[in-house]
């Protein structure tokens, strides 16, 4: 692989397990209004557009109040997830000090997005950061637009770090290499394999060690 020179990251599963406080956070604002029970398959089905769309989808005659709830929900039930994942923190330092270019790409509504890293306190290390939007999934265009952005890169000194088949599909789509994160309790390495990451790896330290070597 050539010299790494900017990473483009996924923030549910990738950055922090954030994927159990969507689905809480879902349920929680839901239920409610459809006035039944929501399972997790049901939530996770929507997945792929932001979680506008998931609102639409499940609860389309209630739509401002779905979205309102649901924030509010997400923002106080984040003492789930009250930090990224162990050693994540780390690695985004180090790249920038390296002088890695680091962007995200996540299928994350913006008031999400932006609600989590706060959280994390990483709201300031992402150059660009592209998010979802209610219509339908948008990795492929969010990669893109990142890429256009970092204009003075090659595709082959760039590298995507996603959870999902999607994120790998999403990758393939737009030539930029692409490492499936496995390291998420909600990962499901089979299926990621099934796919052929360029790359995949079970622990940030070991991602990180890759990294390293290659920046």
């Amino acid at each position: 692989m050539h010299k790494i020179k900017a990473v483009i990251f996924d923030l549910d599963g990738t950055i922090a397990n954030t994927l159990p406080l969507c689905i809480k956070a879902f349920r929680q604002s839901i239920e409610p209004l459809v006035e039944r029970k929501i399972s997790d398959e049901e939530i996770i089905a929507t997945f792929g557009p932001s979680e506008e769309g998931t609102i639409m989808a499940l609860t389309p005659d209630h739509y401002e109040k779905g979205i309102a709830d649901y924030l509010q929900h997400y923002t106080v039930f984040h003492k789930m997830c009250p930090s990224a994942f162990e050693g994540m923190e780390e690695l985004l330092y180090k790249l920038k000090e390296r002088g890695l270019r680091i962007a995200m790409v996540t299928g994350k509504g913006k008031y999400s997005t932006a609600i989590s890293l706060k959280q994390f306190g990483l709201e300031n290390l992402f150059e660009i950061i592209e998010t979802g939007i209610p219509g339908g999934p948008r990795k492929p265009e969010g990669i893109q637009a990142v890429l256009d952005y970092l204009n003075d890169l090659s595709k082959e000194n760039i590298i995507y770090v996603g959870d999902a088949p999607g994120d790998i599909i999403a990758s393939r789509k737009v030539g930029v290499p692409v490492i499936a994160a496995a390291w998420a309790e909600t990962a499901e390495p089979e299926k990621l394999k099934l796919l052929q990451p360029d790359e995949m790896f079970y622990t940030i330290n070991d991602f990180a060690m890759w990294l390293y070597a290659r920046i």
